[in-house]
């Protein structure tokens, strides 16, 4: 295989700090590379030299010519002005009849929710500037997924995606013949993706087979050989290990002697919890009443119902995950539970011993004008986790401050670091209840493993809405599902069966039903046998615009060949015109029928 990008000896440095220190990496043909490493380690340093975006300090990167690469980075810099078609389709320079009729760009559309921006139909004429950050970074990563590429570059994809979106995400990147490179904390996703992995880790970039589980294993052999000084970093690799093993079989390409090696460090290691005890112990903390919704219907400010005629009753102990498609109502039902927002219909009961912890998204509580440890000992000064007593310091620690971060002034934190503080003071408060709304956002793995192992020994009751399977699969014992219909659906099987539940659902993966379920009310009501007689005339007419396409493509084959011969050429462009107009027709068909169907 041809390399596409060669690093040699390359070294980056902003200010004292190298980030890359002498580096030397290839990009082969389809090969696809996940990229890991700590917050501030460099690896979207190493992204950007890697895609042109920044010069190298010395060193040299070289790139095969004519090179087709798209890079998506966390900036979401878009075109001022612009439309969302403009910036997706635009570069792509084909008509609306064109790119309606290629079910390749239709698909892609759909399953990033480019066309829930801005409410259905009008969604790509809705202009960039008036798109949240979320929405301009689906848009930014839509614009590169259409193209014809030889190499993906991606900064952290799957930030604002939700379930589904990222496993629709991950089976697209594994479908394309194109080379890829994504920085990525979803563990899931990476195990999924890559078949390769890259650690930036202090100035140089260690390279690994297959993705998160082989580094994951790899890592630990390396800790199984490390001195002393590298045991609580061993202890966590190994019971990753243990967590990883016990579940569904792993993914791995180590070969058997290198996995029954690494097996040997988890011989021993006892369960990631106990449940029993913890669920006893949180009892003892709780009592017998913890939050309970009666008969409570849930809204959004403009009267849309999210979650009807619902009763819930927490109990002590109990480990929940939350998963929902964007805009079902998980973060609502969230703040419903913490009591910042009533029901609007029904009632809310909290147990009198209950002290909630509630991790919003937002990061609009942190003292600003206080320094990272002083920030955590304005909550407290020592807390009991588990059954060891820890410090603010040591907590802060384990989070991911070391001594001298943990002087840094809270307004010079980037966004990871705010959020790792904020996890940290939420825990220094010792809550009994835990309301975790996205806890693994712009988290390292190292930090999410470290927070795992914080709420492994965790007695009290939890709930989590988060979009990493491993974090859900890893923390919660049972996962409940809003799959806008206004109910709360128990998963007995967990997030595979929310998947398989939502394909049967027929919304093709779409990731959002926001703007679906908010115009619900306005369409007319279709019967059964309309409806499948719609989705079959739907199919049928999907296969005629395929079949014409091809004949298009045919017919402009035959027009060159028939450059010399007049009579030919009138009857062949005859022709042309009648497949294109037929086209047309078969296009203008499908859209009506997708929008009565949405």
């Amino acid at each position: 295989m041809a390399n596409l990008i060669n690093l040699e000896q390359v070294s980056k440095s902003f200010g004292i700090k190298p980030l890359l220190d002498s580096v030397s990496l290839g990009v082969e043909e389809g090969e696809r590379i996940g990229v890991v490493g700590l917050n501030g380690g460099g690896k979207t340093t190493m992204l950007e030299v890697l895609a042109g975006l920044e010069p190298p300090d010395s060193g040299r990167v070289s790139r095969v010519g004519g090179l087709r690469m798209a890079v998506v980075t966390q900036r979401g810099v878009l075109p001022a002005g612009s439309t969302v078609e403009d910036v997706v389709l635009g570069p792509l320079g084909v008509e609306h009849h064109e790119w309606a009729g290629d079910a390749r760009i239709r698909g892609i559309l759909t399953g990033i929710g480019i066309d829930q921006l801005g409410g259905g139909e009008s969604a790509l004429d809705a202009k960039v500037d008036g798109l949240s950050g979320g929405e301009r970074r689906r848009v930014a990563l839509a614009a590169a997924l259409v193209q014809d590429l030889d190499l993906l570059v991606l900064d952290e994809p799957t930030n604002h995606l939700d379930v589904e979106g990222v496993q629709w995400l991950a089976e697209h990147l594994v479908s394309r013949r194109s080379a890829l490179v994504v920085v990525t904390h979803d563990r899931w996703f990476l195990d999924t993706v890559a078949n390769r992995t890259w650690e930036v880790v202090g100035g140089k970039v260690e390279s690994y087979e297959g993705g998160y589980n082989d580094w994951t294993f790899a890592r630990a052999e390396r800790s199984r050989q490390a001195d002393a000084a590298e045991e609580r970093r061993r202890n966590l690799a190994r019971k990753e290990l243990a967590w990883l093993r016990r579940g569904a079989p792993a993914r791995t390409s180590k070969p058997k002697y290198r996995i029954e090696a690494a097996e040997a460090l988890i011989a021993n290691v006892p369960p990631p919890r106990d449940s029993v005890a913890l669920s006893s112990f949180a009892q003892r903390r709780l009592g017998k009443v913890v939050i309970e919704l009666e008969d409570a219907r849930l809204e959004t400010p403009d009267g849309r119902v999210l979650v009807d005629d619902l009763t819930w009753r927490l109990a002590p102990g109990e480990r929940i995950g939350l998963v929902g498609v964007n805009g079902s109502g998980k973060t609502t039902l969230l703040r419903t539970l913490a009591g910042e927002i009533e029901p609007a219909a029904g009632t809310r009961k909290q147990g009198q011993t209950v002290h909630i912890g509630w991790l919003r998204q937002e990061l609009d509580d942190l003292p600003t004008g206080m320094r990272v440890l002083e920030a955590v000992k304005d909550v407290a000064e020592r807390i009991t986790l588990g059954d060891k007593e820890v410090s603010a310091g040591q907590l802060a620690e384990r989070l991911g401050f070391t001594p001298a971060r943990q002087r840094t002034p809270v307004g010079d934190l980037s966004g990871g670091e705010r959020r790792r503080l904020q996890l940290t003071r939420v825990l220094m408060a010792e809550p009994n209840v835990l309301l975790l709304d996205e806890p693994t956002n712009d988290l390292d793995i190292d930090t999410l493993q470290q927070l795992e192992d914080i709420l492994d020994g965790w007695a009290g009751t939890m709930v989590v809405i988060s979009h990493d399977r491993y974090l859900i699969e890893r923390i919660c014992d049972s996962t409940w599902a809003l799959f806008g219909d206004g109910k709360l659906t128990n998963l007995p099987r967990g997030i595979e069966e929310y998947l398989e539940r939502r394909e049967r659902m027929g919304d093709g993966g779409a990731p959002s039903v926001a703007s679906t379920a908010a115009g619900a009310s306005s369409k007319k009501t279709r019967d059964g046998a309309a409806d499948r007689a719609a989705r079959k005339e739907l199919s049928r007419l999907e296969r005629s615009v395929a079949k014409l396409d091809e004949r298009e493509t045919k017919l402009h084959a035959q027009l060159a060949d028939a450059a010399t011969d007049p009579d030919r050429l009138q009857k062949l462009d005859a022709q042309l015109k009648e497949v294109v107009a037929e086209k047309e027709t078969t296009e203008e068909r499908w859209m009506e029928l997708a929008a009565e169907l949405e």
